[in-house]
């Protein structure tokens, strides 16, 4: 864990009631423009956050070359290592949630279905359900192994997961709420003359996240 970067937002400490390990997406590091603004976001609604990079991504900083993901368990275990770390570091006060960025928020999925003690719950926005223009391919399964309350925040216009693909599965085991960002896409980027824009789309992300918390993670 020592070689492990933290960015943490002003309200990130002993003092927060309420913390989000923010992990990043597949292509994207840490501190790309869409994970920074979704963490300032979070941090305005009273939810401190604190972001890190799996290890593929920390040697593309070190070296500047581009590598795929690592396989789900190396994730899997940087996840947990961070979890281990900010649960030292703020204490048992504080609700502990995990999320992420399309991989990120999968990953933080996975992990939660692992009955990880103390994950009061998970926020994936723009969940990877199936590759673009693979429907066949979900994603799914584990999310029924949930026991924590699971909020996915979704762009309309997302390929990896549209409304019209996500109503014809149904009812999905495990999410306790789904948002849809009218015109978003994969980053929450809506059309040019649509009248929100990709920071209000993060803006209306990070409000969803508060009441989620308040409906679903309080009460838990």
């Amino acid at each position: 864990m020592n070689d492990v970067k933290l960015i943490k937002t002003k309200g990130y400490g002993k003092q927060a009631e309420m913390v989000m390990i923010l992990a990043h997406g597949a292509g994207a590091p840490m501190d790309s423009p869409f994970i920074e603004a979704l963490a300032e976001a979070l941090d305005d609604q009273g939810i401190a956050c604190v972001r890190f990079e799996f290890p593929y991504m920390q040697k593309r900083r070190e070296d500047g070359r581009k590598r795929p993901p690592d396989r789900q368990p190396k994730l899997l275990e940087c996840f947990s290592e961070v979890v281990a770390a900010v649960r030292q570091e703020v204490g048992p006060g504080a609700r502990l949630l995990i999320g992420g960025k399309s991989m990120g928020g999968r990953m933080a999925s996975v992990l939660a279905g692992e009955a990880m003690a103390g994950i009061r719950g998970v926020v994936c926005y723009g969940y990877p359900f199936h590759p673009p223009g693979k429907p066949d391919r979900w994603r799914i399964d584990h999310l029924s192994q949930v026991s924590c309350p699971l909020m996915v925040v979704q762009g309309t216009r997302d390929p990896f997961g549209k409304p019209d693909e996500l109503a014809a599965q149904g009812e999905i085991a495990g999410i306790s709420k789904l948002v849809w960002l009218d015109g978003g896409n994969h980053d929450f980027q809506p059309p040019v003359r649509h009248p929100e824009t990709q920071a209000s789309l993060i803006q209306q992300a990070a409000g969803h996240t508060r009441q989620f918390v308040a409906d679903f993670v309080a009460a838990s």
